[in-house]
């Protein structure tokens, strides 16, 4: 069934449908009829000559010359040529998706003061697979994701490239074999197309979906460890974690209970400590305090996609136009800053609880390393160094960009977001952690075949899928293939399908 996009209720479980797995479109019917009304209301002003920033005047530091009717016309034409000025690699088809799906939404608030047509067009794209190709570098993050938007929107004109049916073409040849009309691009509709942080947006929706999927593995991959060292599980009462109030602490706390549900390990066999490690036992108020960081991130990317992101806004129920900034990437770039620091701080614990699986000093009598033949056999130990260098990487990335202003423009844009730059490095940071969370599944699967109990319910299926992909490791093996298998693993997410099938939701 279509997604319907009308100005609000855009989340971003539904970006992800419409992103990642093709799900359709529709504008609503009363969206459509907003837009009209606003390019009414904007067609009128241009015929009384009312100036109008991006319309009929130059943009940026150019924002005082007055364009003439001709250079009206022709106008949007060079700006999205100008402005399409990134560079590099393109970005991933999905981002692309997610971006078109967010400016949609954008446009169908009816303040932009675009032609139905640019809205309509994106939608045909959209349903019928045609993906602009964008690269990915290039945008300050404010006016907007200018750079790569430019891209998408030489569509409208038959120029760019883009992607169709698995082939690379030429923007007019896509459109024409997907049965596309092209637009063209009138007084406004360049700009419209552009002025908003919809990569950045689409992209951080994306990845907090994925966030929060793999934050549920690391809870898993925390009940596996927590079993195979005997851990003191007062520490997960739930009641602890309620007297305090965080909600993120209380989500984990629950999912854990849920995975070692059924263990061994809770019929008081087995002696544990009074207190162990604060990483054995602050793991609910760390993945918790992630939890919670995500919540409100997603909640700041929702606003965005279903605010209007755009300069000048257009108001047909006053008869006015304001300009202002409503493309800065802030709102969105300062809270995936911290997700940034979120990410990387859940990796330094599971490195954390992988040390004390590995050091014989502090693993309750498992072997040196996790093997056999300590000595002849070095184990894990090369394991964990993997995982710390992946961790010092996210540690470089996680400095904020949302602080690393430069201005441009001949200082017109003297502040910028750089939120395409937080965006890209999560894309790493979150690449990075199924890694490390990969390295922590491994040597806890190893871990648990040296131990003689039955873990619980969720562990016990986890360690079984571990096991479909990275056999018990007897003797010494280059273990780059397994860390690879298991990186992958994290990333498409089976442990926790599985898991989930036998425990219930993790939410």
């Amino acid at each position: 069934m279509a997604i319907v996009l009308d100005g609000s209720g855009l989340t971003v479980e539904k970006l992800v449908q419409i992103a990642r797995y093709n799900e359709k479109v529709e504008l609503h019917p009363e969206a459509l009829k907003r837009i009209k009304i606003c390019r009414a209301m904007l067609e009128e002003k241009i015929q009384k000559h009312e100036i109008m920033y991006g319309v009929n005047t130059g943009i940026g530091e150019f924002s005082e010359v007055v364009l003439d009717d001709e250079q009206t016309k022709q106008f949007q034409k060079y700006l999205i040529y100008n402005h399409a000025a990134g560079i590099g690699d393109p970005a991933p088809i999905e981002y692309i998706r997610g971006a078109m799906a967010s400016r949609i939404n954008v446009l169908a608030k009816g303040k932009s003061g675009c032609r139905p047509e640019i809205p309509l067009t994106f939608v045909e794209m959209l349903n019928k697979g045609v993906t602009p190709v964008v690269c990915q570098k290039g945008s300050v993050g404010a006016s907007g994701d200018l750079a790569p938007m430019a891209q998408l929107a030489l569509l409208l004109m038959g120029k760019g490239e883009a992607y169709y049916k698995g082939e690379r073409l030429p923007g007019k040849v896509a459109m024409e074999r997907a049965g596309i009309p092209i637009p063209g691009l009138k007084a406004r509709d360049g700009l419209a197309a552009i002025n908003g942080s919809n990569l950045l947006t689409a992209m951080s929706a994306i990845q907090l979906y994925d966030i929060n999927r793999w934050l549920k593995q690391a809870e898993i991959a925390c009940a596996m460890t927590l079993e195979a060292l005997y851990v003191n599980m007062k520490p997960y009462d739930i009641r602890l974690h309620q007297v305090r109030g965080f909600s993120g602490a209380v989500r984990t706390a629950k999912a854990i209970n849920k995975c070692i549900e059924g263990s061994d390990l809770l019929t008081g066999k087995f002696k544990m400590k009074v207190q162990d490690a604060y990483s054995m036992r602050s793991t609910p108020q760390v993945i918790g305090a992630a939890h919670d960081a995500v919540a409100y991130a997603k909640s700041q990317v929702e606003i965005e996609l279903n605010g209007v992101g755009d300069n000048p806004v257009f108001f047909p129920e006053y008869k006015l136009t304001i300009t202002g900034a409503n493309f800065q990437g802030t709102p969105v770039s300062l809270p995936m800053d911290m997700i940034s620091a979120a990410v990387t701080m859940v990796c330094v614990m599971s490195e954390r609880r992988l040390n004390r699986l590995t050091n014989p000093a502090l693993s309750i009598g498992l072997p040196a390393f996790l093997t056999k033949g300590a000595g002849m056999f070095s184990g894990m130990m090369l394991s964990q160094y993997t995982a710390c260098s992946l961790i010092v990487e996210q540690r470089i990335l996680s400095a904020p960009a949302s602080t690393m202003s430069i201005p441009a423009a001949a200082d017109q844009e003297d502040f910028v977001s750089m939120g395409m730059n937080t965006a890209i490095k999560n894309d790493q940071i979150l690449d990075n952690a199924y890694g490390v969370l990969g390295i922590e599944f491994m040597a806890a699967a190893q871990a648990l075949d040296f131990r003689d109990f039955k873990p619980g319910k969720g562990v016990s299926i986890a360690k079984k899928v571990v096991r479909k992909y990275v056999d018990f490791l007897d003797e010494d093996r280059p273990l780059y293939a397994d860390h690879t298998r298991m990186k992958e693993l994290v990333k498409s997410c089976e442990i926790l399908e599985e898991v989930e099938k036998v425990v219930g939701s993790l939410e």
